[in-house]
């Protein structure tokens, strides 16, 4: 019997020592650990292999990244739909998921005779939604968006947590332009994406500008215009150059439909990997007859963008999980301040404090248990909670709070009025 080996070699003790680091560090940075840790999400063997269930803090870190998106979008011209979890046949016949993408859908569900599937991507919802009113070129760019769920079917053996799931939901979009403004879309989307991982404090990623591989006739074999999809490339390529981003481009990673922009990280194994993606659509509009009325009276098709700015709000939060390791920006914590009174004799105190600090919009809780006030601090860090505020006799006399930040060991005496000024910020 023959058994296979991997092994890794490195030139120098140093290089081997900051690879065991990097192990070492990825291990506990993990999302799924950290989501055990810090009761974000579950996976239940008895729901099914990669169907997440979202516990009540990761579901208020979540609700906190959609409503942060809900707005950015808003204040950006989308306009929010919904659609269902699943459709007829024919959509996905129409659309070319059937014929590019059925190994990665589920089997189809028999519907009083019909067969009908779970959605694995919403673009073909939402160009019905488009065709289902007469556009005019003035109407143009359409935005439409959605916090959609999908279901893929993912082998068991590539499954990881929330970064490989079977059902997760995307932060998606479909922009119907005309060609004239899919270079300004572009980097209108592009500008969005860097207004939004800035607020995120992510600030190691770049563009990758991923075209088709015509030798690979199983996915590209039925392109016959070419000439479009090196017009639709260049277009997108001049984007990246305008807004003056760092990219790279690769063959062979482009969607069926269409070249697209990647957006590219390393996790925190050191790996390349894709957070977001924009697409560009030249074919989509023609196969399902989507026009517009132009400046002429003529119908003409729309050039489709499908994006994605947190991709899906699963894989996002995996990786803000990693990245931070657990350490959360304080406005997205569910507990911003734990109140810890030295002991019960100053709980009432305690229970001022938390009164206070609740009115002016903190998320605050108070430890009162009988745990000694070192077991108490240590949970509180355990949870990553940002400030632990310790009080006793000395801040009772001086209506002050002793504050243990989450990132510094010092300990900093301030009154409370001047620490919920202080949390706002």
């Amino acid at each position: 019997m023959l058994t296979r080996i991997y092994g890794v070699a490195f030139s120098t003790k140093q290089e081997l020592d900051d690879y065991l680091n990097m192990l070492e560090e990825a291990e506990k940075r993990d999302h799924r650990k950290l989501g055990k840790e810090l009761g974000l999400f579950m996976i239940s063997e008895e729901v099914g292999k990669g169907l997440p269930l979202w516990l009540p803090n990761g579901a208020f870190i979540r609700r906190k990244m959609e409503d942060y998106m809900y707005q950015k979008e808003l204040e950006n011209g989308y306009k929010y739909v919904y659609t269902p979890i699943l459709a007829h046949k024919k959509l996905y016949e129409t659309s070319g998921h059937l014929a590019h993408y059925k190994e990665d859908m589920y089997s189809p569900l028999d519907i009083e005779g019909e067969e009908y599937y779970l959605k694995p991507m919403n673009c073909p919802h939402h160009h019905m939604i488009y065709k289902h009113g007469q556009i005019s070129y003035k109407d143009l760019p359409l935005r439409l968006a959605e916090f959609g769920l999908v279901h893929r079917f993912e082998r068991s053996g590539v499954l990881t947590g929330l970064i490989r799931a079977r059902a997760f939901t995307q932060n998606d979009s479909h922009i119907y332009c005309q060609k004239s403004q899919l270079k300004n879309e572009l980097i209108e989307v592009l500008k969005l994406f860097k207004e939004v991982y800035t607020d995120f404090n992510i600030t190691d990623f770049w563009y990758r500008l991923s075209l088709p591989d015509f030798k690979n006739e199983e996915k590209y074999g039925d392109i016959k215009d070419k000439k479009m999809w090196e017009e639709s490339a260049e277009i997108a390529e001049q984007a990246l150059k305008e807004f003056e981003v760092k990219y790279e481009k690769t063959e062979g990673e482009a969607s069926f439909y269409g070249p697209k922009i990647d957006v590219q990280t390393k996790n925190v194994l050191g790996k390349e990997d894709t957070i977001a993606t924009v697409q560009v659509d030249f074919y989509s509009a023609k196969k399902f007859d989507l026009n517009f009325i132009n400046e002429k009276g003529e119908k003409e098709h729309p050039v489709i963008i499908h994006r994605a700015i947190m991709g899906s709000f699963d894989r996002f939060f995996a990786f803000l999980t990693e990245k931070t390791g657990g350490n959360f920006p304080v406005w997205l914590c569910p507990v911003q301040v734990l109140i810890i009174p030295v002991g019960e004799k100053f709980n009432d105190y305690g229970e001022k404090i938390l009164s206070e600090l609740k009115s002016s919009g903190t998320r605050v809780e108070i430890d009162k248990t009988s745990e000694t006030l070192g077991k108490r601090i240590r949970a509180g860090k355990t949870k990553k909670i940002p400030y632990l505020l310790v009080v006793g006799e000395k801040e009772k006399e001086a209506k002050t709070v002793a504050v243990n930040f989450r990132d510094k060991k010092e300990q900093e005496t301030m009154p409370i009025a001047q620490f919920a000024e202080f949390i706002q910020k």
